[in-house]
């Protein structure tokens, strides 16, 4: 059970529970639901809530600002247990939680019956959602599987193709299926950063003779964004998504906006015409958990597409879980424990793509560059823990993993020119690493 225990100026002190799923506004106005009577204290001062398996402490534009561990708020704040607040500089309080998510992982009982009941329900939830797919998606059910798979684990992907593959038509099926707010942004070399995060504008108020600044949210704000060929855009927009991808939030001037949940982006690139665009960077693709490939259908979906396609269509998807069981289902990826077992052999995959290591496989210190870093293995773990929640499991296993291996590897590994000379692709690379590393046995422990 998290907690707030404020202190005033006058030494009084006062206690509150919180609860998860509710939002809590703190200030001295009487319909505050954590009420400060301190003239120090704005009206309406901060706002906490629980999202993505943490308690987040945000600003409402107080007069006097707020303190999180002596640093100023100036975005939504993620709380650790024991964390030192300050409301106006004269309202000390302290936040506390008898089981953070992290602790609550580790031992394994975080996830509450409730989470286990709808764990349980996912198998057959995730059937009804590739049927109601599938009324405008013909095949592909691996890659939705992965769609849903980032989904779940709250990360963003990377979706390449060629042309004509319904990869637009694909997202916006899923955003519906799964009652997400959906935009599309068309990437093109004109486009500015303000295009997707919003800009201020200047308005004159004809009551008051006074002017003022308002923004105006850009498409960035919603549930699902489609980044469609963001490599045809130059890098100063391309990394206009960044912190919205890691930090759910938009800073515009010295205002920062937090981002509803759940907020996911799916950019989309074509294999093809390369000449005259901006591949995105290493370090920036390294930021996207899947990089998914979409590959051209099989004899008869394409005679079902092509029949499908020029008819008339009556056939509409339907809503299959609401916008809360999603982030629920968000949070519960997070609860799941994972055995030492399984994160041995992800830190294993992710280690034996490095040709550095003296571990790695002669093939990969042939053929690799530079191999994963770190996040891949935070990715491996979350991926195969969002996997187990879509078939209804609450274990994971090495199993879970290898399935998630390619689709987190290949755009973290780059090849060399002897790679790319006997054209041998990081897809194949990943493939045979998955033959050649062991999973752990009794040997390793």
């Amino acid at each position: 059970m998290a907690k707030m225990l404020v202190q005033l100026p006058d030494g009084k002190q006062f206690e509150f529970a919180l609860k998860p799923g509710e939002k809590y506004v703190i200030g001295r106005a009487s319909d505050s639901s954590i009420r400060i009577p301190v003239d120090a204290v704005s009206s309406h001062h901060a706002a906490l809530e629980f999202a993505d398996g943490s308690w987040w402490l945000e600003d409402l534009g107080s007069s006097n600002g707020t303190l999180v561990d002596d640093s100023p708020v100036t975005a939504a704040t993620a709380l650790r247990p024991g964390a030192d607040i300050v409301f106006g500089a004269e309202v000390a309080a302290s936040f506390f939680d008898d089981e953070p998510a992290g602790a609550a992982s580790k031992r394994g009982d975080g996830a509450t019956e409730e989470d286990v009941r709808l764990v349980k329900e996912m198998s057959v939830r995730s059937n009804r959602i590739r049927k109601e797919i599938a009324k405008v998606i013909v095949g592909q059910v691996d890659i939705i599987d992965q769609v849903m798979m980032v989904i779940i684990a709250g990360g963003h992907g990377l979706l390449v193709g060629m042309p004509g593959m319904a990869k637009t038509t694909l997202c916006a099926t899923i955003a519906k299926v799964l009652d997400m707010e959906f935009k599309r942004v068309q990437f093109t070399p004109d486009l500015m950063p303000t295009d997707i995060t919003g800009t201020e504008i200047l308005e004159h108020d004809p009551v008051t003779d006074k002017k003022s600044f308002r923004f105006i949210k850009g498409p960035i704000f919603t549930n699902m964004l489609l980044a469609d060929e963001i490599n045809r855009t130059p890098p100063k927009t391309q990394a206009s998504l960044l912190e919205a991808m890691q930090e759910k939030c938009v800073t515009v001037g010295n205002q920062t906006y937090k981002l509803d949940a759940p907020f996911f982006v799916l950019a989309t690139q074509n294999p093809i015409e390369q000449e005259g665009t901006y591949p995105l960077p290493e370090a920036q693709q390294d930021r996207f958990m899947f990089n998914l490939w979409v590959d051209y259908p099989k004899e008869d979906e394409e005679e079902t597409v092509v029949k499908a396609t020029t008819m008339s269509r009556h056939e509409s998807p339907q809503k299959v879980i609401t916008k809360e069981e999603l982030l629920q289902l968000q949070a519960v990826v997070r609860k799941i424990p994972v055995s030492d077992h399984v994160i041995k052999y992800a830190v294993r995959l992710v280690r034996a793509t490095r040709p550095q290591d003296e571990k790695s496989p002669d093939f990969i210190k042939k053929y690799v560059q530079n191999g994963a870093g770190p996040r891949a293995g935070q990715f491996l773990v979350l991926a195969a823990k969002a996997r187990a929640v879509l078939e209804g499991r609450i274990h994971v296993s090495c199993a879970d993993v290898v399935k998630a291996a390619t689709p987190v590897l290949r755009h973290r590994i780059q090849a060399n020119f002897a790679a790319d000379s006997e054209g041998i692709s990081t897809t194949d690379l990943v493939k045979r690493l998955l033959k050649t590393i062991e999973q752990p046995d009794d040997r390793d422990y």
